[in-house]
């Protein structure tokens, strides 16, 4: 129990969370499984190789000149990195769509959990994803991917996920604390669909029971 323990901090999000709620259901146990404990070791120990793995594979970031989001990007990230909760407001054709996620990166998110890009399309989410992959030099479909309806083109080491607002909405039903995540940028929040609508009226719930995002 305590290798695993030890262990824990060194995991994704995700994994630390459901580690810890098994672990505490089997020392509540009258008798120990060993068998139960053996396959948290291993779960805890191939999840923390996956996050050295990415923490490895981190991309190297620059920012294209031309952009008028670039000029601001130190005021943006310094918003990031000191407030739960941000607002970026900007023209069209600013860069905020393609720099945001790489501004999140910068900030250090999107390691032990991916960044999350809404689209309220599903045309924009792959073209972006794969704009943002390409800016960082990186194979689309591995550290940037993208999910949509009927397409899920992600691998385990994917650190920025491109989707639609209701491919979210979706997922909340099966992780309703989003623990797949540290980061969530709700693009076009403008347009105030009732999926955007929705998704933040939930986020701002979610913050409660997770300070950390």
């Amino acid at each position: 129990v305590r290798e695993i323990r030890s262990l824990l901090p060194q995991c994704m999000l995700q994994d630390r969370v459901r580690i810890e709620r098994k672990l505490e259901g089997l020392q509540r146990r009258t008798r120990r499984d060993p068998d139960a404990l053996r396959r948290l070791k291993n779960q805890a120990s191939k999840s923390a190789a996956l996050l050295r793995k990415r923490r490895r594979r981190r991309p190297r970031i620059s920012y294209p000149e031309s952009l008028p989001i670039t000029a601001k990007r130190a005021e943006i990230l310094d918003a990031v990195r000191q407030h739960p909760v941000v607002i970026v407001a900007g023209e069209t054709g600013s860069g905020k769509t393609t720099q945001l996620p790489k501004i999140c990166l910068e900030a250090g998110r999107g390691m032990a959990a991916r960044i999350a890009c809404t689209q309220p399309r599903r045309v924009a989410a792959v073209s972006v994803s794969r704009r943002i992959a390409e800016e960082l030099g990186v194979t689309w479909g591995h550290e940037v991917g993208c999910r949509i309806r009927f397409r899920d083109q992600t691998v385990p080491e994917t650190t920025v996920k491109m989707m639609t607002d209701g491919m979210l909405l979706a997922e909340i039903q099966g992780d309703r604390d989003l623990l797949e995540y540290d980061t969530v940028i709700i693009d076009e929040a403008h347009e105030r669909s009732l999926n955007i609508d929705f998704l933040l009226g939930y986020l701002k719930q979610l913050r409660r029971r997770r300070p950390d995002l």
